[in-house]
């Protein structure tokens, strides 16, 4: 398999570049050409990988991958590739923003959110990434209420987000605790006991519609 440019997506026809574990693990770390399926899903559609989720082998269409897969069945759903470059990546949907998880071998499209409003689609939760708020799986099993320990930002249940430690009252974990996402303009906020709902943005940085998400969390 040919080493490739993600962003060029420079593979012979009938191939695209994908991020794949070229050790056989759990994590992606390179980028390989890998042929196209003959009957391809779309993007948002169901999708199947070959092996495991980081083959870089799935039945996605070219500019996308399939995410989110499950280990048993191996199934999973077609996320969109970011266009442009790594100093500029944007998403073709304007609906949706580049995020770049795996310290940037991928580059994916996700749907924009409302944190107050959590207006993902069932299974996800709209979650702060970077600068952005995106839909992506809702990861927290029997745990994630406001207050439980978490140390990733998918790990908190819908309406909750992955606090540092110091933020939440009594938290266990060593890493940080599930604080609930807060109206700025909503009083008495529905925060944690002792927690004060402060702006997400910091004055004037909020993108339109945005101005009023606040963060539970105890005053430092």
């Amino acid at each position: 398999s040919l080493e490739c440019d993600f962003w060029a997506q420079d593979c012979p026809l009938g191939e695209k570049c994908m991020p794949w574990a070229n050790d056989g693990g759990s994590s992606w770390n390179a980028l390989r050409c890998s042929p196209i399926d003959e009957d391809p899903d779309a993007v948002g559609e169901p999708c199947i990988v070959e092996g495991s989720g980081t083959s870089g082998i799935d039945s996605c269409d070219a500019g996308s991958m399939c995410w989110d897969v499950d280990p048993d069945t191996l199934e999973g759903y077609c996320v969109a590739f970011c266009v442009g470059s790594p100093e500029d990546p944007m998403c073709e949907d304007p609906y949706q923003s580049c995020s770049l998880p795996s310290d940037g071998v991928l580059a994916l499209c996700f749907p924009l959110c409302d944190p107050l409003l959590q207006d993902c689609a069932e299974g996800q939760a709209c979650y702060g990434i970077d600068d952005v708020f995106n839909c992506v799986p809702d990861a927290s099993g029997e745990m994630g209420a406001a207050g439980d320990a978490c140390e990733f930002i998918n790990v908190c249940d819908p309406g909750n987000f992955c606090a540092s430690a110091e933020l939440v009252p009594g938290c266990p974990g060593m890493t940080g605790c599930c604080s609930p996402f807060c109206n700025v303009n909503e009083m008495p906020p529905a925060c944690l006991p002792g927690q004060e709902c402060m702006p997400w943005y910091e004055d004037g940085s909020a993108p339109p519609g945005y101005e009023n998400v606040g963060a539970c969390a105890l005053s430092m």
